[in-house]
């Protein structure tokens, strides 16, 4: 694993601890949860729709991609985190990780499928699915949002190639 940066890196001290933390989109008191506005009218949105749902979830294609096949999937009805979750919810989670991780994978050239729940931009629950390119050693583990933050952007046509083909096996799955 390698970090995308020259070195040296000069050590920072963290800065305090903000206390109480400001409210974040989808929760009393921050900006109203975009996430379920756009779930509930996806088809009427000038956005481009989710790949794949059904009753309880929305695997969605992610902008400004550096490398094809990340998605994010989003439960349909606001929830925050795995702690309130309903039961539908949570005992579809897992058969729906692993149909996703299967469908990225079955794009060809991905060694593995990195799922990333960070939880602190929006109340919304949503994960990531990060494909690591068969042989990018140095984006291993948590270095792998690194260097997609930091690759330039893949072409249009890939993108939407890889989408279309999860889009395809996620349906296949139904």
């Amino acid at each position: 694993m390698t970090l995308p940066y020259a070195e040296p890196l000069i050590r920072r001290e963290p800065p305090p601890r903000v206390i109480p933390e400001p409210p974040r989109v989808g929760e009393p008191g921050g900006d109203p949860c975009g996430l379920c506005d756009w779930l509930a009218s996806f088809e009427k949105s000038e956005h481009r729709p989710p790949l794949w749902t059904d009753d309880n979830w929305a695997l969605c294609p992610a902008k400004d991609v550096t490398i094809p096949g990340v998605v994010w999937l989003a439960s349909r009805g606001h929830h925050d985190s795995f702690a309130d979750l309903p039961a539908a919810h949570a005992t579809s989670y897992g058969p729906v990780v692993a149909r996703i991780e299967r469908a990225i994978l079955g794009l060809g050239g991905i060694a593995r499928v990195h799922v990333y729940r960070w939880g602190d931009g929006s109340a919304h629950f949503h994960v990531w699915f990060y494909p690591r390119p068969l042989g990018m050693l140095e984006a291993r583990r948590e270095m792998l949002p690194l260097w997609a933050d930091l690759l330039p952007p893949a072409p249009e046509e890939d993108v939407a190639d890889a989408d279309r083909k999860i889009a395809a096996a996620m349906a296949a799955g139904d």
